[in-house]
């Protein structure tokens, strides 16, 4: 295993705490911090970080002075890809010291954070008082970096992903419609490993599910792309349900789904599978 006993414990720990499976949780954390929960930094165990030079540039509360000035310094760019990253995490945490005399909080913000790489700039949304606390919360603990991470999880609507052990959908509403395909096969990996070391527990939490029968033998859930999904998006919008018709099953088509399946008394999982596809046939929601 990639992690050390006292690390794969304390995260398997908060997997149980939430209703998670550990090796599931295991796979993904191993994934995005692959295979390490700590740097030594100036003598110190300190989360990883990614300083995005970006995401400085574009912090709401920075004034035009501050931008200038840190743009000067080598601090932030307009884009994405116009500076290299810092290759050392000592470095790194020295980026965000130098940010922070010019802008505290957009210096926390435009940091990736902890196993999770969650960023700075998600702090409010995912209910911390700020980008800085947010950071202080990986700082403090392991058990901290992987409560910043489930926050994100469950506010992406991705808990079911993982219960489920859908990999690619995970993927697609963590780390993004075009990386489905290197970080989908990368967890299924790590899981298949971390089961063998970590067995399922009993009871409480829910096997994988088997493949699904529907009609045509398709079932249209996160992360697919193609007809099938423009299909039910199309359906979505003809019954009054906002989103785009791009073929792209994400985070927008799946939180319509969800409302659509509460309004029609269906099991709310996100998943277009047999007894949702008749209620669309049922209800004529063709799209426009």
């Amino acid at each position: 295993m990639a992690f050390s006993k006292e690390v794969t414990d304390q995260i398997v720990a908060k997997a149980k705490e939430r209703g998670i499976e550990p090796a599931a949780l295991l796979a993904v954390v191993e994934v995005e911090s692959n295979g390490k929960a700590f740097s030594q930094v100036n003598g110190k165990d300190m989360p990883l970080i990614l300083y995005e030079y970006h995401v400085f540039y574009r912090y709401r509360d920075l004034t035009d002075a501050q931008r200038a000035l840190a743009v000067k310094q080598g601090l932030a760019s307009k884009s994405w890809g116009q500076l290299p990253y810092a290759a050392s995490q000592t470095q790194r945490y020295d980026q965000v010291r130098r940010a922070a005399l010019i802008n505290e909080q957009a210096a926390y913000a435009a940091c990736s954070w902890g196993v999770g790489q969650v960023l700075g700039e998600n702090a409010e949304w995912l209910g911390y008082a700020s980008p800085k606390a947010l950071a202080e919360v990986t700082m403090s603990s392991l058990a901290g970096q992987v409560e910043v991470m489930l926050r994100f999880i469950d506010k992406r609507g991705l808990k079911d992903e993982l219960i489920n052990h859908d990999w690619n959908g995970f993927a697609r509403g963590y780390n993004g419609a075009g990386q489905v395909g290197v970080y989908g096969p990368k967890i299924a990996k790590a899981y298949a490993a971390h089961l063998k070391d970590v067995p399922a527990a009993t009871g409480a939490l829910p096997a994988a599910p088997a493949a699904f029968a529907t009609h045509g033998g398709v079932t249209v859930r996160m992360g697919m792309k193609g007809e099938a999904v423009a299909q039910l998006q199309r359906h979505l919008r003809g019954l009054g349900y906002h989103l785009s018709v791009d073929g792209d099953f994400g985070t927008a088509t799946k939180h319509q789904l969800i409302r659509f399946q509460v309004d029609q008394h269906l099991t709310a999982d996100g998943i277009a599978g047999p007894l949702t596809l008749a209620r669309f046939e049922a209800l004529g929601g063709l799209g426009r």
